[in-house]
């Protein structure tokens, strides 16, 4: 194992490349409540990053203080190797984009209207909407394949198609750094997997993707990098065929578990245990 809790990567994986974004000894949390304690950890530059672990274990804390929304009580976040907190909020802007757990958006927006919100950070105070800002909002509803809601108030859209269409907002921002909290909360199975596929295709067209997921099989499927979580603290990161096991699983979620290959992809799939099984029965 290297240094810092970082597994090694496992023969055939390639390692992490180097971090535009670092978390230094950082103790973050809320008012005088501090979540994580001196807190380091690092996001690997064009990786498809997920944080995972149990509820309350400081998940969305971290992403709130890669996105400058938090501010460590001690230590450093550093984006380009400067603290964070030295950018102006539209420089920042301009390099990470975060989706929140839960966006409302105002009442009696049009999808169009909505995703043209992501150029904020590209204007300035006397700047007039350009032709850069029309092709970057197009694009952004073709790639989410909203384009046909752009007429539409956001209220009038289904859960998938409205999380769609703020995921166009964080991409029409253009940022090389995607941060999503809990992007397929209250999504059913299908928008949730449709979803995971889109953040992959971003992923390949060079996109970092930061993503806090419950979901432990998606995101052993779909990232490429782990950060995983307990008490406020990173247990471990990694590539999830080098991490995943069974005693990671009972370790973090107190939770016996078999790790097998997903049959589909290979990647690790956690299948639970039944407790009322004593023992498991051998394969014939």
């Amino acid at each position: 194992m290297s240094p810092g809790g970082a597994a090694d990567p496992p023969p055939g994986v390639r390692a992490a490349p180097l971090a535009r974004v670092t978390v230094d000894d950082a103790s973050i949390g809320y008012d005088r409540r501090i979540v994580s304690r001196h807190l380091s950890v690092q996001i690997p530059d064009g990786a498809f990053v997920a944080i995972i672990g149990p509820n309350g274990c400081g998940k969305s804390t971290l992403l709130r203080a890669l996105a400058r929304v938090l501010s460590p009580a001690s230590g450093t976040v550093l984006l380009d190797g400067k603290a964070i907190s030295s950018y102006r909020p539209k420089e920042v802007a301009r390099t990470l984009g975060l989706l929140p757990q839960t966006s409302l958006a105002p009442e009696g927006i049009r999808v169009a209207d909505l995703v043209a919100r992501g150029r904020a950070p590209h204007q300035g105070i006397l700047a007039h909407w350009s032709p850069a800002d029309e092709d970057a909002v197009a694009a952004a509803l073709a790639a989410t394949r909203t384009t046909e809601f752009s007429g539409l108030l956001v209220d009038e859209l289904s859960g998938g198609q409205r999380q769609r269409v703020w995921i166009a907002m964080l991409l029409a921002q253009q940022t090389p750094i995607m941060l999503l909290d809990e992007p397929t909360t209250f999504l059913d199975i299908a928008h949730q997997y449709e979803l995971m596929e889109l953040l992959r295709t971003f992923h390949e067209n060079g996109k970092t993707i930061v993503a806090v997921l419950h979901d432990l099989n998606q995101a052993a499927r779909y990232a490429d990098h782990l950060i995983v979580m307990r008490d406020g603290d990173v247990v471990i990161t990694g590539n999830p065929a080098g991490i995943i096991t069974p005693d990671l699983i009972a370790e973090v979620f107190d939770l016996r578990a078999l790790v097998v290959p997903d049959p589909v992809t290979g990647t690790p799939t956690v299948v639970p245990l039944d407790p009322r099984r004593t023992a498991i029965r051998p394969e014939r």
